[in-house]
């Protein structure tokens, strides 16, 4: 772990020195999906089921269903 600061607190005649580490450290793992026969990474696609299109991230907006045929749908703020 990387010292973020040294320094030293002194009372006196009494010499105390310092080091500053932080609390928490950053180790993810970035996982992948791999095709258990051909070991090749998976690509997500979205899709719509309807159009059979792929779709961009652009092209999607969240949504609650409260009933079986209807949805409520967030609007994304400017």
């Amino acid at each position: 772990m990387h010292t973020l600061w040294k320094g030293a607190l002194s009372f006196g005649l009494v010499h105390l020195p310092v080091k500053m580490h932080a609390a928490t450290e950053d180790k993810d793992i970035s996982m992948k999906q791999i095709h258990r026969a051909c070991g090749v990474p998976i690509s997500l696609l979205k899709t719509c089921n309807q159009c059979n299109k792929e779709l961009a991230s652009t092209d999607l907006i969240k949504g609650y269903e409260f009933q079986k045929t209807n949805m409520f749908f967030l609007k994304k703020k400017n």
